[in-house]
């Protein structure tokens, strides 16, 4: 059966857009987009862009931010990583490299002007949207409040759609500081995953 996010997926992985732009980066590495879709997914999982580690294992999510977004998600590696039922489309498919200060550039606008409408029209069977992040926040609902904010508005979405902070290890304090995500959100999160995974 042809997979109409296969052809895509292929032009992105060619993808060289970026190549002066991460060559001129603290890390000065060449691109390599990390695509991790296909189009009978039915959760989708917008993010951000990939970090360095994942930049060398081209497996998104390889990283502690992916074991603390499974544990939210309530999904273990293997359903996480069944393409044919997730689909991981990060704002930026390559690493973007690190700043003066070792910190990771945002994703750069370039790769969701030039991909992610195609992307997002093969996805036709994605039942319940997973944003991660204040730069997918801003992409797919076009908010300008920060992410606390957009955040505890999350019933204003559900239960099509969750919006989650970064799961970095950086956002250890959010999540101190809100308990109220992990004691409100995330039942409701996993419920709808089991929903969708399971349908």
């Amino acid at each position: 059966m042809h997979d109409a996010g296969g052809d895509i997926a292929t032009r992105i992985r060619a993808c060289r857009l970026c190549a002066d732009r991460f060559a001129a980066t603290r890390t000065a590495h060449a691109p390599r987009p990390v695509v991790w879709f296909r189009s009978s997914a039915r959760l989708l999982i917008a993010g951000q862009a990939p970090g360095m580690r994942v930049h060398r294992s081209g497996k998104p999510f390889d990283d502690p931010s992916g074991e603390r977004l499974r544990d939210w998600l309530g999904l273990g590696e293997a359903e996480f990583y069944d393409r044919s039922r997730v689909a991981i489309v990060p704002m930026a498919f390559c690493f973007p490299g690190y700043d003066a200060k070792g910190a990771d550039l945002p994703p750069p606008r370039i790769c969701g002007r030039t991909w992610h409408e195609g992307v997002m029209q093969t996805l036709e069977n994605v039942a319940l949207t997973v944003l991660v992040g204040g730069h997918a926040h801003k992409y797919h609902l076009g908010v300008t409040t920060g992410v606390t904010e957009t955040v505890r508005g999350w019933r204003d979405h559900a239960p099509r759609l969750f919006v989650l902070p970064h799961p970095s290890w950086r956002n250890t304090a959010w999540l101190k500081k809100n308990p109220w995500f992990e004691a409100e959100v995330l039942p409701e999160l996993r419920a709808a995953v089991q929903r969708v995974i399971h349908d």
